[in-house]
């Protein structure tokens, strides 16, 4: 192959997968050797975010390199329509790749919704199965028998086998996993029992010196035996600090199990890239739609715009470009993916991206004018677990997040106001943002120039503040 050729692209995408669940990023939970292998032949992405960390709305972001706003896709009730959407695989296949997605599409199915742009695909009805899965396949349903991460990197590796070879390759693998309920596979349930998992240090965290959205969230460890969130049988009797803290052992092993089967399938992929003699000229990026609470604040799932809910991991190596070992701590987004895969293809972003491509941050020299600032925007007032709609920014330091209390219609939202409130975070004094400072009358200023950057950003990305802000 030679060096001018269009690279292939690999993207495999994961379900909830938290940074702090791969040893890359310091995990003492788990050993994630495979994903490692990404980072340590590639780029590590260390402050990477989701600009809504919601499935649905954050996957469109990946495809299409724009805000939930800007796409219309806010919850997770919203439909892609691409006859008016544009994403990075239409955008690929029309350019002369040959394009396949398998997996987790989740936005949508049938008419304009279904996967546009890819010469085949297969994927799991809205959050599919573990086990025995259904899957739309090309329009028409089959079920597959096996565990889903096994049988998705399959139809991902039987796809490659079949290509073109003198074409380039667009490949999307989204897994299911570790998505609740958190089913492993059959010969991993054995995994993460020597020892309990440790609880991390917020786990009992009081709400207190926050915002009242913190107490009044229902996305409790201590509540998941109640919500079918768990697959082990919950035993009976237990006190309410006992089902606590079996709830979280119950959810963190069979988390953690499900994890150790995408890092056992990443494997597969890469030794068939290796194998193939591909590697050199193949772009494989590893991300998950959000991030995801390990028990941090007593939470599970994600939503809010707290740190382990928005970051999100991003691995990328590229040998013939990206120099192996490289991390970056630049405030990097999911709305930049598509640009930096346009980039290496050697097409130009469409106008309408508001992403930017992270080439620069692989080179090791990123730009004067890289971002500084990120804004996010969560819409699904009150719905699932009762936490309220809310927009923020993040900087290199600070954290300021507003509690609109109003669910502007949003579908599936319950339509009750809340009180408007502010949160002010400083990252780091407080990492673990238990902690507001948006009262403190010595903070006024830094307030002030808060709230002026996130006016600067809701309007350059014309994102429209809410009325009751104050």
């Amino acid at each position: 192959m030679t060096q001018g050729r269009r690279p292939n692209v690999l993207l495999i995408m994961a379900d909830d997968h938290a940074p702090a669940a791969f040893s890359t990023y310091g995990s003492k939970l788990n050993s994630t050797p495979n994903l490692d292998r990404i980072a340590a032949e590639g780029l590590r992405l260390d402050r990477c975010f989701c600009t809504n960390a919601i499935c649905t709305p954050a996957r469109a972001s990946v495809h299409t390199g724009k805000y939930s706003h800007v796409t219309g896709i806010k919850t997770l009730n919203d439909v892609i329509d691409q006859t008016q959407e544009t994403t990075v695989g239409m955008l690929l296949h029309d350019a002369g790749y040959q394009t396949a997605f398998v997996g987790k599409w989740h936005l949508g199915h049938g008419g304009n919704s279904d996967p546009a742009g890819y010469s085949f695909w297969s994927v799991l009805p809205v959050q599919g199965k573990y086990n025995d899965p259904e899957l739309r396949e090309m329009g028409e349903t089959i079920t597959e028998r096996g565990y889903v991460t096994d049988l998705l990197t399959d139809k991902a590796l039987g796809w490659l086998s079949q290509r073109d070879e003198e074409r380039p390759f667009f490949l999307v693998c989204a897994h299911k996993a570790p998505h609740d309920p958190f089913q492993p596979h059959p010969k991993h349930k054995g995994l993460f029992t020597a020892e309990p998992v440790p609880e991390p240090a917020t786990f009992h965290d009081s709400y207190e010196n926050r915002a009242a959205a913190a107490s009044m969230a229902t996305e409790k460890v201590a509540l998941m035996h109640l919500k079918n969130h768990l697959p082990d049988p919950v035993p009976e009797g237990l006190s309410a600090g006992e089902q606590k803290a079996w709830n979280y052992q119950s959810y963190m092993r069979n988390y953690l199990r499900c994890v150790a089967s995408i890092d056992e399938n990443v494997g597969r992929l890469l030794d068939f890239l290796d194998e193939n003699q591909l590697a050199e000229d193949t772009i494989v990026i590893y991300t998950s739609d959000h991030g995801f609470f390990l028990g941090d604040h007593g939470w599970y799932d994600k939503r809010f715009m707290y740190e382990e809910s928005i970051r999100i991991p991003f691995l990328m190596r590229f040998p013939r470009s990206v120099q192996a070992g490289i991390t970056s701590e630049r405030i990097a987004l999911n709305v930049d993916i598509a640009p930096t895969i346009l980039d290496y293809a050697g097409l130009p972003v469409p106008a309408d991206m508001q992403g930017r491509s992270l080439r620069p941050l692989a080179d090791g020299r990123p730009p004067s004018d890289w971002r500084t600032s990120m804004y996010y925007r969560y819409w699904m007032h009150l719905a699932h677990f009762n936490i309220p709609a809310h927009y923020g920014i993040r900087t290199e330091r600070h954290k300021l997040i507003y509690y609109y209390g109003e669910a502007l219609g949003s579908a599936g939202a319950i339509d009750e106001p809340t009180p408007p409130e502010w949160e002010l975070f400083d990252l780091e004094a407080d990492p673990q943002e238990m902690n507001s400072i948006y009262h403190d009358p010595d903070k006024a200023d830094l307030v002030a120039e808060l709230k002026s950057e996130l006016l600067r950003l809701q309007s350059s990305l014309d994102d429209a503040p809410c009325e009751s802000e104050s």
